[in-house]
């Protein structure tokens, strides 16, 4: 990653639309056109929200290349998680191949370290080969645990290793971050209810999955923080992302991502991949009203 791309503000961790079970990457090029018209700062493809875990290699490889070829110049950091080092490692090397800026990566799931240094040997071994750079995620209701803090503030030091997203949920977690990270560390959250917190607090910025349904209410908050119309920004936060975001916890990223992008007709089909099931009746329509209230 060069210098001068170095992200910061909102990045949208991509949906990633299907047609007839197979993606579909006319709908995909779309939606990019949809998040950058929305002023959003950069693109995060196959994240947690973008079903990363339900798509094949070809699958994951195609859709990061669909994106780095739309970028339009945003910067493109693509998940790369897996349960070894290997299967890292492999994904880390098919997104630099295919013109990632980053890559995007968790604890192992399924088994995790019986000891904090299994968390950062893992880190480190994946760090000393890794040809761009590497943001770490700490999802652990995914993985089923938190990346330690003082595993954090260890590889931290590493030259490859250099940002986190936060989607804990844990704020206190996230000022600890803040405060055990060097400065030049980038630390986004990923929790979209608490993206005023966190940019008011120092953060570099958010990795938030209602981006793609209303990046507009992203980029306003943003702007109104570094306008210093700090009621205003509140005022984003509390009527137009947070709402949605408690829709997030109860049915799932991802589903309801793809109900408000379907009531917005920015795509044309909300299906997702089993285990996730797409939203319809009362929590389609409630997720439809709530995008309407949004700019």
């Amino acid at each position: 990653m060069t210098p001068d791309l170095k992200p910061e503000g909102v990045l949208c961790p991509l949906i990633t639309p299907f047609s007839d079970k197979s993606v579909d990457h006319t709908t995909l090029t779309s939606l990019i056109d949809h998040v950058r018209g929305g002023g959003i700062d950069g693109l995060v493809p196959c994240g947690t929200t973008g079903e990363f875990a339900s798509l094949s290699h070809s699958e994951h490889e195609n859709v990061i290349r669909t994106t780095v070829d739309n970028a339009n110049g945003l910067p493109v950091i693509a998940g790369a998680a897996g349960t070894s080092e290997f299967e890292v490692n492999k994904k880390i090397e098919t997104a630099s191949s295919a013109g990632a800026d980053g890559v995007l990566i968790t604890l192992p799931y399924f088994h995790g370290a019986n000891e904090s240094e299994g968390q950062s040997d893992f880190f480190e071994a994946i760090a000393d080969t890794a040809s761009i750079p590497i943001y770490l995620y700490n999802i652990p209701a995914c993985t089923g645990q938190q990346i330690d803090l003082d595993v954090l503030e260890q590889v931290a030091a590493h030259e490859q290793i250099v940002g986190l997203k936060d989607s804990s949920g844990d704020f206190n977690y996230f000022t600890e971050a803040l405060r055990r990270t060097p400065e030049d560390f980038q630390l986004f959250e990923g929790y979209d209810s608490q993206l005023f917190a966190a940019l008011t607090s120092g953060a570099t910025g958010g990795i938030n999955a209602l981006s793609n349904v209303i990046p507009d209410s992203f980029s306003a908050l943003q702007e109104s923080i570094e306008a210093g119309n700090i009621a205003s920004a509140r005022r984003i936060q509390s009527t137009q992302i947070s709402p949605l975001f408690q829709e997030c916890l109860e049915h799932g990223f991802a589903p309801v991502c793809k109900a408000g992008l379907d009531a917005q007709g920015v795509i044309d089909s909300s299906s997702t991949r089993p285990p996730l099931v797409s939203l319809s009746g009362d929590a389609q329509e409630r997720i439809g009203s709530l995008v309407d209230r949004s700019p």
